[in-house]
């Protein structure tokens, strides 16, 4: 731990771990919106909820929750010595959030389309789409607590 008190760094711990909990949890909500999603008919009243459904996931939970996880993470990067910063468990996550950041950045494309009906994945896609968020949410767990060198 570098200069922050430990209080202060509790924290920043506490609310990191909340807000990737809240990231995760939309991470794999939408992709389970959308497989609902594909079975509906366009313009059909279940369509036009999922779209509601879909924004207000994205816009309410996802994107702060984002926010907030790369704000009180970067707070603890920052709190770490510098000369941990290149480890290779520190790197291997840091390549696990890029990975998830831009998952998010996907699952905003494939919602978008969804809105003006112009969706081209299929149920299947979107249910191997669910499981990878989880699986680079458990890496990133297991690179923070066994610190492999």
């Amino acid at each position: 731990m570098g200069d922050m008190s430990v209080d202060l760094y509790l924290w920043f711990k506490a609310l990191h771990i909340i807000s990737v909990i809240a990231w995760m949890a939309g991470l794999l909500y939408l992709p389970r919106l959308f497989v609902y999603h594909c079975e509906a008919d366009k313009d059909s009243d279940l369509s036009e909820t999922l779209k509601v459904m879909e924004g207000r996931l994205f816009k309410f939970i996802m994107r702060p929750a984002r926010i907030a996880t790369i704000v009180f993470g970067g707070l603890l990067f920052l709190d770490m010595d510098s000369d941990q910063w290149l480890d290779l468990w520190v790197l291997m996550k840091m390549a696990c959030v890029l990975l998830l950041l831009g998952i998010h950045d996907i699952n905003n494309k494939w919602r978008k389309a969804f809105l003006i009906d112009k969706n081209i994945h299929s149920q299947k896609f979107y249910k191997i789409m669910n499981e990878v968020p989880t699986i680079l949410m458990i890496l990133a767990i297991f690179c923070v607590i066994f610190k492999p060198v």
